[in-house]
C-alpha cells in the first residue's frame, strides 16, 4: 500500500482499490487522483460508489458538466471510475454510458530568444537561474527539473540523465556547453549534495510550486506581458529548436513524448518556419493587369 495513505483512515473497498493501483505500479499523484474521483462519485451518489448504476455514472458525468468542470478533471475522473468498476469491482459493463470530453488545444505561450534572455537575467539567483536554464536548455519538465540529483549530471557524454519522467520513463536531456557551465558555478557557490536544486529542507528537492513562484517573480522583473510558467520554457525550448530547422523527431525524442502528434504542436507557433513558407501564390506566373485604364 501507499506509504501516503494509512491502515487506519481507509476503508476496505479504497484499500483494495489502492492495493489494485500498487500492484500496476501506478504513481502516488495518479492513485490520488484515481481515490479523489471515485469520492467525488460517492459524495453525489450519497452511498457507496461500488452500488452505482449506469444510469447513476451517466447523471454523475451531467452533474459534472454542469458544474463547469474543466474538460481535463471530468477526462481524468471518467479514467478513475473505469478502472475502479473494472478492476477493483469487476463490473467493467456499469462504465459504458461514460464518455471522455475533447480538450480545446491552446497555443503554447513561447517566449523570443531576446526575452529568454531577459528572463534568466532576472532570476533571483544562481539556483534559480541555472534551474530555469536547465528548463529552457533542456527542455525539461519542472518536475524533472526539481528531481535532478547532482549524479545525474554526465558531463563526459555532455548529457542530462531524467529519471521517471512522465509516463515513469527514463530518458536522456542534451547538456549544452553553456549549461553546464551555468551548473558548475551553481555548484560552486552552493557545494549542493544528492538533490541538485535542494528545498529549504536539503534533504528534500526544491518543490515544483517554489520554481513556479520564482518563475512569475522573475518575468515580472523582465517586464515580460506573457504567462510565463516553467513549461513555457520547455515550449520555448522546442520552438526555438524547429526554428533551427532540427528535425521533429528529434524533438520529439529530446522532449521525452510518446506521440509525434504532440511535439507537432510547436509547428503551429515556429514563426520562422512560417515565414520560410513560400506561399502557392507567390509561385504563379503574375497574371497581366486587366485594370482598365482610368
Amino acid at each position: 500500500m501507499s506509504a501516503h495513505l494509512s491502515h487506519q483512515s481507509v476503508s476496505p473497498l479504497r484499500r483494495r482499490m489502492i492495493e489494485d493501483m500498487t500492484v500496476r505500479n501506478f504513481t502516488a499523484a495518479t492513485q490520488r487522483d484515481y481515490i479523489r474521483g471515485v469520492k467525488t462519485l460517492a459524495d453525489f451518489l450519497g452511498r457507496s460508489p461500488a452500488t452505482a448504476t449506469a444510469e447513476d455514472l451517466r447523471r454523475f458525468q451531467l452533474h459534472l458538466s454542469e458544474q463547469c468542470h474543466r474538460p481535463p478533471t471530468i477526462n481524468s475522473t471518467v479514467s478513475a471510475l473505469r478502472f475502479f468498476f473494472k478492476v477493483t469491482v469487476d463490473r467493467p459493463e456499469v462504465t459504458r454510458l461514460l464518455t471522455t470530453v475533447a480538450q480545446a488545444r491552446k497555443m503554447p505561450v513561447v517566449l523570443t530568444p531576446e526575452e529568454v534572455v531577459r528572463f534568466l537575467e532576472a532570476a533571483s539567483g544562481a539556483k534559480y537561474k541555472a534551474a530555469f536554464a536547465v528548463a529552457y536548455g533542456a527542455g525539461l519538465r519542472v518536475s524533472e527539473v526539481a528531481a535532478l540529483k547532482i549524479s545525474d549530471i554526465d558531463s563526459e557524454r555532455m548529457m542530462i540523465r531524467v529519471e521517471h519522467g512522465k509516463g515513469r520513463k527514463d530518458r536522456h536531456a542534451m547538456l549544452s556547453p553553456q549549461l553546464l557551465d551555468l551548473l558548475r558555478h551553481w555548484y560552486r557557490l552552493a557545494r549542493p549534495r544528492g538533490w541538485l536544486f535542494p528545498g529549504q529542507d536539503p534533504t528534500n528537492p526544491i518543490s515544483t510550486r517554489q520554481l513556479t513562484r520564482a518563475c512569475h517573480a522573475a518575468a515580472d522583473v523582465a517586464a515580460i506581458n506573457k504567462r510565463v510558467t516553467p513549461h513555457t520554457l520547455r515550449h520555448s525550448f522546442a520552438t526555438h529548436l524547429l526554428e533551427q530547422d532540427i528535425d521533429i523527431r528529434v524533438i520529439q525524442v529530446l522532449l521525452g513524448h510518446a506521440k509525434l502528434e504532440t511535439t507537432a504542436l510547436y509547428t503551429h507557433v515556429a514563426a520562422t518556419t512560417i515565414r520560410a513558407v513560400i506561399s502557392p501564390l507567390d509561385r504563379l506566373t503574375p497574371l497581366p493587369d486587366r485594370t482598365p485604364p482610368t
